[in-house]
């Protein structure tokens, strides 16, 4: 295992990563079951890098049949300590144009039954999720993305919904009242297990559509999404790219020992096989 590496979670249209040198392809067996594709490891811009399609290389894992904790999991065992989760979005304010970029500083949750903890089975814990992303990684990103000459707008709150299909336009008038900036259907789980594994959480948002509150544009369609995906791929890349150098290894932030004070379970109390299972996750705390 090799400490310090940055892994890249791959959203809808980013299958790959070009430019990667010495590139390895590795299945990665988690407690959890398989992940959503190969982890691919390799170095990018002089960093060590983890590479991992959300929704698999062909594109064939529904947003509610991710194994996010099996994804989470493996970036973890292979040294993942920072994550990048690039994720194509809805617009839900005026000023957030398609192809804008968001840097998302808080999450609201309208999935159902989403499995988002390590937790359970013998072992309770509680982690604070009430600043979910890094700071630091994510002010990292948004000054990348400004020097690509991108439209960036940091900070705002991403809305996971479960999806497959995209909102009403009774459901996207109400989450506007809520001051939702951007819309998706992956992130917050992603954002949640990463807390609890302590590993640094940015999203990069890339906007692919106004969500169908915006009455003067026709309504969002998969064909509109996958045309603003392919301009959108390119951006992530770019934003990639510039920020992989300034990423510090050393971190000072509070998702290095989040989850340090989080086990309410007695340590003596916790199953052997719980400790197993999960000591990649929490092993220095056992």
């Amino acid at each position: 295992m090799s400490h310090g590496r940055v892994g890249i979670i791959g959203g809808s249209g980013l299958y790959n990563i070009e430019g990667l040198k010495d590139v390895e392809n590795i299945t990665i067996k988690t407690p959890f079951g398989n992940a959503s594709d190969q982890f691919t490891i390799g170095v990018l811009e002089g960093k060590r890098v983890v590479f991992l399609p959300r929704h698999g290389r062909n594109h064939n894992i529904l947003p509610g049949e991710l194994n996010f904790r099996a994804n989470i999991f493996g970036l973890k065992k292979l040294g993942v300590e920072q994550i990048i989760a690039v994720s194509a979005v809805g617009s839900m304010k005026e000023e957030i144009k398609p192809l804008d970029v968001v840097i998302p500083d808080q999450f609201i949750d309208r999935t159902r039954g989403r499995i988002d903890t390590f937790f359970g089975n013998g072992i309770v814990g509680h982690v604070s999720v009430a600043d979910p992303v890094c700071p630091i990684l994510a002010n990292t990103l948004y000054e990348s993305a400004k020097k690509t000459g991108a439209t960036v707008h940091k900070g705002g709150t991403y809305l996971c919904m479960e999806g497959p299909q995209f909102s009403t336009r009774a459901e996207s008038h109400a989450y506007r009242k809520w001051g939702v900036s951007v819309i998706g259907m992956t992130n917050l789980q992603e954002a949640k297990l990463a807390r609890e594994a302590e590993m640094c959480y940015s999203t990069l948002a890339l906007s692919t559509d106004y969500d169908c509150w915006y009455e003067e544009e026709e309504d969002v369609t998969a064909e509109m999404v996958i045309e603003n995906l392919r301009k959108n791929v390119d951006t992530a890349k770019a934003v990639i790219k510039r920020a992989l150098p300034l990423i510090v290894q050393e971190r000072t932030c509070i998702c290095a020992n989040a989850a340090g004070n989080a086990i309410v379970t007695q340590k003596d109390k916790i199953p052997d096989e719980i400790k197993d299972k999960l000591n990649v996750i929490f092993g220095k705390y056992f």
